[in-house]
């Protein structure tokens, strides 16, 4: 598997569906057969980032791909950005396709929302894989907040908006160059496609919002701790260039039954930067029954 200029097209026996749940219009690539696998993309990309390890997966599993509330094509709600509401979404899609349990693979603010799925209906998660994301209010999360480098978790409102209204492309940059291991590997066709998405009407604001929400995010993230932690099997991958080793400590603070890794030559865009290796850690995963 090698890289590819530009979305990596997704499958093309999938299908595209727009679901009306909880509030919110989900746009959700969906096909295949088998067990079904939830894939959950973040802030800076939208459910197109999973092209590769869909086309893996496609032959004996159904796939489930939405763009998160407020992000790529779904609708913009003023709010209902925290992530346990968002975990409403993602069951909502479920229930619309008849799917009663699911495995999950998340990115970024995926993870988050990956994380409200699996605490809230544990029954509907059978395995969870979470790529280079902490969890707000999780181990290092005071640490990781206070990083110069995360000023953007408490940009956002009117005069925000304003600023980066016809900018979106150089805000995004940011994002690509400065948390990429090699930032050619976020091509100009991709960044193109993806900051004409983040430029329709109202999804900057939802993108800010999805970081508005953490301190909200952190209380209800406690709450579930106090319901004990996940058993099913996970999986946590970091980039070695981002949040590497980190991803195993963050989820055993969460889980019991965690096996972390970390990508190398890579930064934070994992299915961008090392698709090939994401796409095998990822597979080898899921494929196990045990």
């Amino acid at each position: 598997m090698s890289d590819h200029d530009g979305v990596y097209p997704f499958p093309a026996v999938m299908q595209t569906r727009t679901i009306e749940t909880n509030g919110a219009s989900i746009h959700v690539r969906v096909g295949g057969h088998g067990p079904a696998v939830v894939m959950l993309h973040g802030f800076g990309t939208t459910g197109d980032m999973w092209g590769h390890l869909a086309t893996a997966l496609i032959e004996d599993h159904m796939i489930v791909v939405p763009d998160l509330r407020g992000l790529g094509l779904s609708s913009k709600p003023d709010g209902g950005y925290d992530k346990k509401n968002q975990a409403a979404d993602v069951v909502g899609v479920l229930d619309a396709l008849d799917v009663r349990t699911a495995e999950l693979v998340t990115h970024d603010i995926g993870i988050m929302v990956g994380f409200a799925v699996a605490a809230a209906h544990r029954e509907r998660v059978s395995r969870w894989v979470a790529i280079d994301a902490p969890l707000p209010g999780v181990g290092p999360w005071d640490q990781i907040k206070l990083n110069p480098a995360m000023w953007h978790f408490g940009f956002g409102g009117q005069d925000m908006e304003r600023l980066v209204a016809g900018r979106e492309r150089i805000y995004l940059d940011r994002f690509w160059n400065e948390l990429s291991r090699d930032r050619r590997r976020f091509d100009e066709a991709k960044r193109q496609h993806y900051a004409a998405l983040y430029a329709q009407p109202g999804a900057m604001r939802a993108g800010f919002a999805q970081f508005l929400a953490f301190s909200q995010d952190a209380i209800d993230n406690s709450t579930f701790l106090t319901q004990g932690k996940l058993q099913m099997p996970v999986l946590g991958l970091g980039g070695e260039a981002t949040f590497g080793p980190m991803i195993g400590g963050v989820m055993r603070c969460v889980a019991d039954n965690v096996e972390d890794a970390i990508i190398p030559d890579c930064g934070h865009w994992i299915t961008e930067e090392q698709p090939a290796a994401t796409t095998k850690l990822v597979v080898d995963f899921l494929q196990r029954r045990s």
